[in-house]
């Protein structure tokens, strides 16, 4: 009696479906980048131009050494404690005349600085240091920044300062683009983002 044939398979049609699967894939298939700061270098200037010079009290100095421990105006303090020390700082408004700042709630202490515009933060790190206080440092820095824009856009324009940033970056944004980058532009201009970071010390 003769044996009846098994049906064959057609793999041609499984090679299609693969390669259909493998297309859908690389397509929908998002790949993680690291990211860095985001950090604005200075630009270059020819060694014959002078600094500009700073009053003191406009400097705010935190140093963190190989233990990972934080000096902020040669006193001890805890990373927690620095957002609202860099706030204090930049918020004072104790400048007078020219110098003066219309939209500070600080105290006016004679020791801070005179103006946000005026203010510069500056960051010293050890080669000791580690990655994550660095990090944490840097991040409680920023925020204190990011308190002060976001209370002077919600104060001016109703709206957060991370809100119209977040929605100028937004390809589906269909507002008025150009009125939403002046009004960053009057923010950020009025508190300034000047964080400089001296050459880590080797000890």
């Amino acid at each position: 009696m003769a044996r009846r044939a098994s049906p064959e398979v057609n793999a041609g049609s499984m090679a299609d479906i693969a390669f259909l699967l493998l297309i859908f894939f690389l397509v929908t298939t998002t790949i993680e980048t690291d990211k860095g700061i985001s950090r604005k270098l200075p630009p270059w200037q020819d060694e014959d131009v002078e600094p500009p010079i700073l009053k003191m009290r406009n400097v705010f100095e935190v140093i963190v050494n190989s233990n990972n421990e934080l000096l902020v105006e040669d006193e001890s303090m805890q990373i927690g404690e620095l957002r609202q020390a860099a706030i204090n700082f930049l918020d004072n408004g104790g400048g007078t005349g020219d110098e003066a700042c219309d939209f500070c709630q600080g105290p006016a202490d004679p020791e801070l600085s005179v103006n946000p515009q005026k203010a510069v933060i500056s960051l010293q790190n050890n080669r000791g240091t580690e990655y994550g206080t660095y990090i944490a440092v840097q991040n409680e820095l920023v925020a204190a920044y990011n308190f002060l824009r976001n209370r002077e856009a919600q104060r001016i324009y109703n709206v957060s300062f991370n809100e119209m940033e977040a929605a100028y970056s937004d390809p589906r944004y269909n507002g008025d683009k150009e009125q939403l980058k002046e009004r960053i532009e009057v923010i950020k201009n009025m508190i300034p983002q000047k964080l400089s970071e001296a050459e880590p010390k080797k000890s």
